[in-house]
């Protein structure tokens, strides 16, 4: 990676010559948190904790006519996890994106390599560009775009490496996927986005005979922004196959605020995701899965739902109020949320639990220090019930709180333009 990332550079007195542009661009972001009932509700008897992490990632963007690449480096740590005089890093340096573009017209590109897949709010497609990794995907991606309209096709195929024989894929990840999204600005005011996901994942039958079930997300998100309003609208179900099982789920969630002043603003959001019954004893798997998104910037801070856990469970609703405050270089967020259980929660002596789950309270700050540099911050704090306690273990008397601290730098450190 040393010899590239040198080569690369050694490629700049070409890139001066013959009129080609380059941006290089470096984030720095360490982030403090404080964990003490993070994800989940604090075990009796057990104490939170604290620690550092930091993401150092490097962009090259590059651009020559009709050709587009970008390379993307980065690193990941846990401030500690290697001592000071250690020889190899405990993560290395990892590609975080690395794809090329070729425009064959003013309308039509196609894109090629691993690259982030990141469409509308980002609840079924995004960069997850809370977690420090991010997250992107290896794909070959067509791109449309003419006047008030965009499709985007993409595809991908996943193996564990270069094998002469069929092997099981043991990565983490679908086996394939297809998706097309399609975007169409009505007017100045009226968004609408269609989308279409296709995953198929590869599972061992009885007989260890390597199969690949897929399963559908569908629907649509649609935007009203004014003035005065700014709201939003999604539907999505799910249909097909998962590990021999089908599939049949559906997700829905509107949300609206309301500019009071130039600098505050007040709204609410309700989200209902599907689930199944905990005495349902069919083989239907009826609890909808977010699939690929930025799951952190919904239901609550703290994660407890969907960042990693609550799938294939017993559903969710979420009812929220957010006020936002802006003040100069200040941006301020308050955002209550009750959470609840569409689908009923059983015991194993068969007696049927409330569904109401808890209230995680979040607040937000955030300054911009400098034109490259800004700071965020919050606190959250869940209040959950002894049906929360019984679906995640630990204790709901407990206080159950997160904390946390960051700092991001994004200078552009290298630039050349040359028409």
């Amino acid at each position: 990676m040393k010899k590239f990332i040198i080569t690369f550079f050694a490629l700049l007195g070409i890139v001066t010559v013959q009129g080609q542009e380059l941006d290089v661009n470096l984030q720095v972001r360490p982030r403090f948190e404080y964990r003490n009932g993070y994800k989940t509700l604090l075990p009796e008897g057990q104490e939170g904790t604290s620690q550092i992490s930091q993401r150092s990632r490097l962009n090259f963007d590059y651009k020559q006519d009709q050709l587009s690449l970008k390379l993307s480096l980065q690193n990941v740590r846990t401030w500690g996890d290697v001592p000071p005089n250690t020889l190899a890093d405990k993560n290395g340096v990892a590609v975080y994106e690395a794809w090329a573009q070729y425009d064959f017209t003013e309308k039509w590109s196609a894109r090629m390599g691993r690259q982030t897949l990141s469409y509308d709010n980002q609840r079924i497609m995004g960069d997850v560009d809370w977690a420090q990794q991010g997250q992107s995907h290896d794909a070959i991606t067509a791109l449309y775009h003419h006047e008030n309209q965009t499709l985007n096709l993409g595809l991908a195929y996943n193996s564990n490496a270069e094998n002469v024989l069929q092997t099981p894929y043991t990565v983490a990840n679908y086996k394939a996927m297809q998706y097309a999204w399609y975007h169409n600005k009505i007017n100045e005011n009226l968004n609408l986005s269609l989308l279409f996901l296709n995953t198929g994942y590869e599972y061992a039958n009885a007989n260890e005979k390597l199969l690949v079930d897929y399963k559908q997300t569908f629907g649509t998100y649609v935007t009203y922004i004014s003035k005065k309003i700014n709201s939003n609208l999604s539907v999505y179900g799910q249909t097909g196959k998962s590990t021999d099982r089908q599939v049949g789920a559906w997700n829905a969630a509107l949300n609206l605020a309301y500019n009071i002043t130039d600098s505050f603003s007040a709204g609410f959001g309700y989200e209902y995701l599907s689930g199944t019954d905990m005495d349902d004893n069919s083989r239907k798997l009826k609890s909808f899965n977010p699939i690929f998104g930025t799951n952190h910037a919904f239901n609550g801070f703290m994660d407890y739902f969907y960042v990693g856990n609550h799938l294939n469970s017993v559903g969710l609703q979420d009812a929220s109020l957010k006020f936002t405050y802006n003040v100069q270089k200040w941006q301020f967020a308050l955002i209550p949320h009750v959470f609840s259980a569409p689908n009923k929660v059983i015991t194993p002596l068969n007696e049927k639990m409330d569904s109401y789950l808890g209230t995680e309270i979040d607040l937000t700050a955030g300054f911009k220090f400098k034109k490259d540099i800004v700071l965020t911050g919050g606190y959250s704090q869940m209040f959950g019930s002894k049906t929360l306690e019984f679906l995640k273990a630990g204790d709901a008397g407990h206080t159950n709180n997160w904390a946390w601290l960051m700092i991001s730098v994004n200078p552009r450190i290298f630039s050349f333009h040359k028409s």
